[in-house]
């Protein structure tokens, strides 16, 4: 079964074909990121201009690559919700239209459950039940799965996601768009010598908080500007980030604890942060966890994840109807 996936909710322009929701034939990406840079981060209306001028030639690009034509797609998946409004409406109505012309079904696809399935296509003998740690740009969110389709959230970021926070502490120090990678690299160059949160205010529940974090590192920024002393860019870099990967690390494995599960995924682009791979590796083999994260190309957004999604989807509920709207706030089903 040949499914077309469609992603479009932020400022990725994807589109994918994967047989089967497990062997991805093609995975095409448009980023926008050199259009978003100047900005200092993503302009909506923009990303959704973007979207409309690509999506045509991304989507024949995908066919080309996949080597099959679209008689031989049997569904149409894309990214509903959540996400920019703009962006959800260019790739949701491109499915829709795709599902018409070809009289095949269509499926609406959760965009927090499309990064968990990011790991069922690259490891293939993964089953839940499973604790799942989703961290990008939008969201954080600590996820119970007991079995497909079946999830519980433990805990989510009650302020800025954790992506969110390394974009804003990077701009204040300096280092450009986006944050995530350009705070991995500087902080190999530094050391977390600086204490910037004295307590975690949120400690013993699944809940994160990432601003005062972030307000820590701009008001010791300001502070040092006002004084006109040099700024430790790199320690900074290294102390956040070390933080942040804490508050990740003490959640998730407390999370494993409790449930009584032996294995533990990472999902969403902040799962690309190498601190974040190695620290909770170490911890993983320490506590006898196995511990599952996709390759990079995998943890940013992209239309695969949505394809393999909507597969196991369809399969057990059918398909959506042509009427679902996009849902820019849309949450995770929790049973």
């Amino acid at each position: 079964m040949l499914t077309l996936g469609v992603e479009t909710s932020c400022d990725e322009t994807a589109v994918a074909i994967v047989e089967d929701g497990e062997k991805i034939r093609s995975n095409i990406i448009l980023s926008q990121i050199e259009k978003h840079s100047k900005f200092g981060g993503v302009v909506p209306e923009l990303a959704a201009r973007c979207h409309l001028e690509a999506i045509v030639q991304i989507t024949e690009k995908a066919f080309k690559e996949a080597g099959v034509g679209h008689h031989e797609v049997n569904l149409v998946a894309a990214t509903y919700g959540p996400g920019l409004i703009g962006g959800l409406l260019v790739g949701l109505s491109m499915a829709k239209a795709l599902s018409l012309a070809w009289k095949i079904p269509f499926i609406g696809v959760n965009h927090i459950e499309g990064h968990i399935y990011a790991n069922f296509l690259v490891h293939q003998g993964l089953t839940p039940p499973l604790v799942c740690l989703t961290v990008s740009g939008g969201h954080t969110e600590l996820i119970f799965m007991p079995e497909h389709g079946r999830y519980e959230l433990l805990g989510r970021t009650r302020d800025d996601a954790a992506g969110e926070a390394f974009d804003k502490v990077a701009r204040v120090l300096g280092l450009g768009y986006p944050g995530g990678p350009l705070i991995d690299q500087m902080a190999h160059k530094g050391k977390a010598r600086i204490v910037l949160v004295q307590h975690d205010a949120l400690a013993g529940a699944y809940d994160f908080s990432f601003s005062g974090l972030k307000t820590a590192v701009v008001n010791l920024v300001h502070r040092l500007k006002q004084k006109e002393e040099e700024i430790p860019v790199a320690d900074l870099a290294a102390s956040f980030q070390g933080q942040v990967v804490s508050t990740l690390l003490d959640r998730a494995f407390r999370a494993v604890e409790e449930k009584k599960v032996k294995k533990l995924v990472l999902s969403g682009g902040v799962a690309a942060n190498s601190e974040l791979r190695e620290r909770f590796s170490r911890e993983a083999a320490k506590r006898g966890v196995e511990l599952f994260y996709p390759p990079l190309s995998l943890c940013t957004d992209n239309a695969a994840m949505i394809a393999a999604c909507g597969h196991f989807r369809f399969q057990r509920q059918g398909p959506s109807p042509l009427e679902l709207a996009v849902a820019p706030r849309l949450k995770l089903s929790c049973d």
